[in-house]
């Protein structure tokens, strides 16, 4: 399954000549039976305004809550979400985005668990400073193998790009690394006992116009689903 999606969301705020980049980020991995309803993430600072926050939920497909933060902002859902292979449709990534939100000091995102409230959860939540709009959004299901690739993407000028990988190997063990000149941010691939949802996440600063993709160098070798977004 993939899309590509331009000038998805955008909102006019206060003309600046400082370019998009990446700001705060964090990741969550809730252990399967031990995880914690809601699941909230650690607070991390994040700017007043002029924003644009990408939050994803990986786990349970009857998790649906959208998510929530304290500063009450308003989140919409990204895309429809993927489903993952070999599961029989009980798990599912979903993503998220909340352009032109409030944020500030000890900023935290949570996700009510309605479905199951101890079960594995991941939930990764991120900051694109000086921005304003989604761009472009890529997303793919890669069949198993040690080299995945995310769709390509069209941008006309500098973004900011991040990069999701949710493996869905039965693995608590894994190495995975991006490719294409991105850079790792945060990652959950060393999961506990109970188990837990995979999950990795990079960033790239493009400067000019073209067509981008991110490659992701996997062992032991597994299917993802994989989300490629430009934010300016």
């Amino acid at each position: 399954m993939s899309f590509l999606l331009l000038g998805l969301l955008s909102l006019p705020v206060q003309a600046t000549d400082a370019p998009s980049s990446l700001g705060a980020h964090v990741f969550v991995g809730q252990p399967e039976g031990l995880g914690a309803n809601p699941a909230t993430t650690p607070a991390v600072a994040t700017q007043g305004a002029g924003s644009v926050f990408i939050a994803f939920n990986a786990g349970y497909a009857d998790n649906t809550a959208t998510p929530t933060d304290n500063y009450r902002n308003r989140w919409k859902p990204l895309d429809g979400g993927q489903t993952y292979a070999g599961y029989g449709g009980a798990f599912m990534v979903r993503p998220y985005v909340l352009v032109g939100g409030q944020g500030g000091p000890a900023h935290s995102v949570s996700i009510a668990k309605d479905g199951h409230p101890s079960g594995e959860l991941s939930l990764s939540f991120v900051e694109v400073i000086h921005a304003n709009r989604v761009v472009a959004v890529a997303r793919n299901y890669a069949s198993a193998a040690d080299t995945v690739s995310s769709d390509t993407i069209d941008v006309d000028g500098p973004a900011t790009l991040l990069a999701f990988w949710w493996g869905d190997g039965g693995v608590k063990r894994m190495d995975v690394a991006p490719d294409d000149g991105f850079q790792v941010i945060d990652t959950f691939t060393r999961l506990p006992d109970e188990s837990g949802v995979q999950g990795v996440v990079a960033w790239k600063q493009v400067e000019h116009a073209g067509r981008y993709r991110v490659r992701w160098h996997v062992t032991p070798e597994q299917g993802a689903a994989l989300w490629l977004i430009a934010i300016r």
